[in-house]
Parts: structure tokens; sequence; C-alpha cells
């Protein structure tokens, strides 16, 4: 490959496949499968990186998605090999797909590391799939460009249009309300996925499209393209061709994932009132990149970003509309104010020129003069509660219960959520804060999504739609209501959510970033010097590799040695020193 000046780069893939010797000789000919002989003339290697699985109902249409980046790649002078990495199924996959987020980062960063590759196209769409794989193609460093799926058309129940996820929390409790027979929700069952593709409200799997959109690593527009249209396949003919010449720029992942495209990315959060799971995938992926991203960032941007789009879980419409409203170009054309334009894309342009010209519709979009909330979607919360940090989605919430004070009812593990949650005679009312221990990274294990706790049936039938709930867990991106989230450190790693009792009080203030346990210092240190950790889930295989090494939450629950050289991490050890606990 010949450089500006003349010279000559060696590609990667070189070492495998040029020259006469007998290993060139022996990878040439074991990869013939009827390519002519000058298909290893030197010219890029292209690997498209596919997490398409049957299992993964989200990812399952990538096979096509591949075969249009093939025809870009061929046209673009390329040689396109696609191989198969460990999916991650949303839908399927128990107790949850984010113990093998980190696996499945190895696993893309090993088969690039260890094959003749020289620029690599990244087909996700499935909540994990899209950080794993950004996760493992940063600790490579080659020529990168991500291609999401997309998402799935919107549901339809009758007239109604209705979203993944969140209308199925709406209609599942009026079920239990006794609102529809339950022949009405098998029909409804019928129209709710209606075609290919990932989420069709702003979940996590439509946020992690976006924020690999905002940080630079897409074409633009390539988030919000429904996966049923035929411009997603346009878009992966177009991707094949532009990673050729990426290679050819040398333009690597390090270039483009640099600390003002995390800046671009959690602004951008803000202003779709994106999945508080942003807020471990992101922190994880800069962690690969030897820089970290510290949760004040995201605070500091909340106070600063407007909340724009009108989308479930928080408005009204859905990935379809937000597509022909201008998607997640049009969103940072109305926040360009806070942006850092400068930031290079995949695309060879910057963000700023790849947002010339680019206007909110001002319905499904709006404009930064009418927003949804002066106030970004997600908030960072601190407290004798949360000493390390908590979230909440200001924008999924009731607002009145912004600033709460409540006794807490005390769930010590999910099945005992699961066996008594429905009691009729569970002591809670409206006002009660419902907590729930022991589903943080190592307690859940994995952290499931399981901090929206259901709203009590006997509760329901009293009219409440939402109350305050606390958790170590996530929350799936679809969810919605009052529901602090990430609390560290986790109940299992010994944080005051670990002593928490039912009947003490909890309060919760958003304007001030605050979640408090009323609970005097001295108790708070009785309780936690008597306090005895859960045993361990795992003892072998990658559960106890992941327990044994699994991060907080505000590092991203990545592995301590996958993170960069010089990476820190958060140290509570003083704390608990100070706290009168080792």
């Amino acid at each position: 490959m010949t450089e500006a000046n003349g010279s000559r780069r060696e590609l990667r893939s070189e070492a495998w496949f040029s020259g006469l010797n007998m290993f060139t000789f022996a990878h040439r000919s074991w990869n013939g499968r009827g390519y002519p002989p000058d298909v290893f003339d030197g010219r890029p290697v292209i690997g498209i990186c596919n997490s398409w699985s049957e299992l993964t109902t989200c990812n399952a249409h990538l096979r096509i998605v591949a075969e249009h980046v093939k025809r870009g790649v061929w046209e673009a002078g390329g040689l396109p090999l696609e191989f198969p990495t460990m999916s991650l199924g949303e839908s399927l996959m128990k107790p949850t797909t984010m113990i093998w987020r980190n696996l499945m980062s190895m696993d893309v960063e090993e088969s690039l590391r260890g094959n003749p590759i020289d620029g690599v196209v990244l087909l996700c769409g499935c909540d994990k799939t899209t950080p794993a794989q950004l996760m493992g193609a940063a600790s490579v460093d080659l020529p990168t460009i991500v291609m999401p799926g997309g998402p799935m058309l919107n549901g339809q129940w009758g007239e109604e249009e209705v979203g993944s996820g969140t209308d199925l929390w709406r209609i599942s409790d009026m079920r239990k309300r006794g609102e529809i027979s339950d022949a009405e929700y098998l029909s409804i069952e019928a129209g709710y996925s209606r075609s290919d593709g990932h989420c069709n409200t702003m979940g996590t799997a439509s946020t992690m499209s976006a924020m690999a959109e905002a940080l630079g690593t897409t074409l633009t527009g390539a988030a919000a393209i429904p996966a049923a249209d035929s411009r997603r396949r346009a878009l992966a003919h177009i991707t094949g061709r532009r990673i050729v010449q990426m290679v050819h720029d040398d333009l690597r992942l390090s270039q483009i994932l640099t600390p003002e495209a995390f800046h671009n990315a959690i602004a951008t959060l803000h202003a779709i009132g994106g999945s508080t799971n942003a807020v471990i995938h992101l922190p994880a992926i800069a962690g690969r990149l030897g820089f970290g991203l510290p949760l004040e960032r995201f605070d500091e941007l909340s106070r600063r970003v407007p909340f724009l789009a009108n989308l479930k879980p928080n408005g009204e419409y859905l990935m379809e509309e937000f597509h022909q409203a201008g998607g997640v170009p049009a969103v940072m054309g109305e926040i360009r104010d806070t942006l850092e334009l400068g930031a290079m894309t995949a695309s060879g342009a910057t963000m700023g020129e790849n947002l010339a010209g680019i206007e909110a519709d001002g319905r499904v979009i709006r404009k930064r003069s009418n927003p949804l909330s002066a106030d970004g979607g997600i908030v960072i919360l601190r407290g004798t509660l949360a000493p390390g940090s908590a979230v909440i989605k200001r924008s999924a919430a009731a607002p009145e219960l912004l600033h709460h004070r409540g006794r807490a009812y005390v769930f010590e593990s999910r099945q005992e959520l699961l066996d008594h949650i429905d009691d009729e005679d569970l002591p809670v009312d409206a006002n009660t804060v419902l907590v729930l221990k022991n589903g943080g990274p190592k307690g859940g294990p994995g952290m499931p999504e399981w901090g929206q706790l259901p709203i009590p049936t006997k509760l329901l039938r009293q009219g409440v739609t939402d109350m305050l709930r606390i958790s170590d867990a996530r929350m799936s991106g679809t969810s919605y209501g009052a529901v602090v989230l990430h609390t560290s450190p986790e109940a299992a790693a010994g944080g005051p959510l670990s002593v928490v009792q039912t009947g003490d009080e909890i309060e919760l203030n958003v304007d001030e970033r605050r979640l408090d346990l009323h609970v005097p210092a001295e108790e708070i240190q009785r309780r936690l010097e008597g306090w005895t950790p859960p045993p361990p889930h795992y003892t072998r295989g990658y559960g106890r590799l992941f327990i044994d090494n699994v991060l907080g939450a505000e590092d991203g629950c990545d592995f301590d040695f996958l993170r960069a050289d010089g990476v820190e991490h958060a140290d509570y050890g003083p704390m608990y020193a100070r706290m009168g606990h080792s």
C-alpha cells in the first residue's frame, strides 16, 4: 500500500498472505475456496465481525446485512472475510447477558488479534453486542466501523402503536388489574414484534446504536434506520466501501474514540433520554482506550443539555418516527453548541462537518428552544446510601417522586421479591420505598435488569402507577419509573445498601443529587461490622473469573485486567476504614 509520500506501508494481512514460502503458501491455499489468486495481491482484508444468532432475535437478520457489507468491500477493492463471535440475546439469555458482555469482548479482541485482518466492520444490534464489540475492537485498535442492525418496525395493537418493553410492562399491568382478558393479551402479542431488528423504543439497543453514532464510529444516520428498510442495506454497502478507505488512510479506532468523542456521546445520551445502561457501557469502552470516564462528567452535562427526543419510554413516539425526523444527527444538531465538533468520525470528516445544515423537526425531536425538559434525562446520585454512586433516569420518573422521603420495605433477594410482591397483606403503601439487595455485578450475579421492581398488585388496584424503588441492579432501557439503579458499592460488596432494614427512612433528592439513608452513622457502622458476605455464585469456570475480577458499576463492570494500563478504578478502602469496616 502506497503512502502519500510515496513510501509503501505494509498491511497487517501481508504477514499471512504475501511472499513465496511454506507458510504463505499454506495460508493462501487453505483459504482458497474458489478465490482467484489475485485476491491475495496485497488488497486490504476486511473482517466482518458478525454477532448473528438465531438465539439473538435482534441480530437474526445480520447475515443479510453482512452480504451487503461484502458487496461494498469487494467494490472498493478489499477482501471481505466474515467471522462469527459469541452473541448475546437480551430476550432469551439468563440470568443476564451482562455476565457475558466481557467474554464477548474478549472473543472479539482475540479474533481480531489472531487473524489476518486489516480493518473490521462490527455488526451489532442487541443491547450488549454493541458495547462488547467496541470494547474488544478498542483493545486491538484497527481501522474499525460499526454497522448496527437497526430497530424493528412499530408494534401494532388495533389502531395503537406499541413499543418494545415499555408497552409490555403497561399491558401486563392492565392484565393484572383485569382490564384486558388473556385472549386479548395473546392477540397483542401477535402484533408486538413485526419485523427483524432490535427494540423500537429508546431502550438500551437503540441507545447504544445512538452512542456508536455519537462517538463517530458509524456513518451518519446509521443508528435509527429500521432493520426492514432497504436503506439499511444500502448503508451496509456504503459502510463496506468506507472501511476499505479507512484502511488505506490508516484511520484507527483510537483516532475516533477520543475524550472529545465520549463528551459528544454523553451529551447525546442526555438529549435522547437514553438508557441508564450507557452509564455502564461508555466507561467500559473508554477504559479499554486508556482513560477514565468519571460519572461527574455525566452529571455535569446533564445540567447543560436539554432532553429533546419525544420517544418511549419517556415520550410518545417510536424509532420509525425518530428516523423520519432525522434521527441522531438531528438531535446532535440541536445541541451542537455543547458538542466537540472537531472530533474525527469514521466518515473521514469531523462531527461538525457531518452535522452541517441538519435540524430537528420540532415534534418527535424537539427544538432546543422548546425541550421536553431543560435538564438531561440521567442524573448521578451520591449520599449515605450511595457513597460510590447511583443513577436515576429523571425523564422516566413521576415528577412528584424526584424528591421523596419514605420508609423502606426491603427484599433481600430477587426470589424473595417474586415470592411476596403480590401478597395482599404486604405492608406497603404508595409512600413506601421498595429496596432490592444483591442485584449488582457480584450479587446478581452479573447485575441483571431487576431494577424496575414491580409495583405490588394491591397498589396497582388502588391506582398507583409509580413509586420509589432502589437497588444495585440495572433495568431495561425500555423501562420507566422512579427507579434508582447501580447503587454502589453494591450490597454483595458490603456497601451501605447491604444493611438497610425494613422501616429505615430513605430520602431521594434529585435536584441536590442526593440519596440518603436516614440512620445514624454509628448505627450503620454497627450493622456493617455484623454483616457477612453472601457465598459466591460460582466457584469455577468463567463465572469464577467474573466474580473475582469484575469492577463496580461506576467503572463499567469491566474486568480489572482488561482495562488499558494506567486507568484508575474506584477504591472504597478508605471509605470502609472510616466506617470501621474492612
